[in-house]
């Protein structure tokens, strides 16, 4: 389970509003619980890195804005314990390129956006083995 509050998710729509017809990405700083969820603090919006028009179906973190993002939330003492980046046109399941990308125990949010419009938000943890994603609990708190 991961919690978010409706201000966040807001935050991620709109990013993924402002970012369309492109995919947009970004950081869920936060902490991991004893219980094995998630709780996200803030979001952390990141440009994507890719080049112009392969942007309307992946998105690349440069690492040295990973780093940024990593020593951000260490200063809070937080962590990073996830990702969100926005499917254009398409829905809020992530592709095999991005499973292919992902790491386990993190939560990947996907945002679908389509004609400009965010849609619908999902979270998704992928299994210990890395052979697929999982749905994931989203939570409302009260941030």
């Amino acid at each position: 389970m991961i919690v978010l509050s409706q201000q966040q998710i807001g935050a991620m729509n709109a990013h993924g509003e402002r970012d369309y017809p492109y995919e947009c990405c970004g950081l869920l700083i936060g902490s991991f619980k004893a219980d094995g969820s998630k709780e996200v603090v803030e979001t952390y919006p990141i440009s994507n890195a890719r080049e112009e028009e392969a942007k309307r179906n992946r998105f690349l973190i440069r690492p040295e804005e990973l780093l940024a993002g990593e020593r951000a939330a260490r200063q809070k003492g937080l962590d990073v314990v996830g990702f969100y980046h926005s499917h254009p046109d398409d829905a809020a399941v992530p592709s095999g390129y991005d499973l292919d990308h992902a790491w386990p125990i993190y939560s990947y949010i996907v945002v679908s956006v389509r004609e400009g419009s965010a849609r619908d938000l999902r979270s998704w943890e992928m299994e210990g083995d890395r052979s697929k994603f999982n749905p994931e609990e989203i939570s409302k708190g009260q941030q």
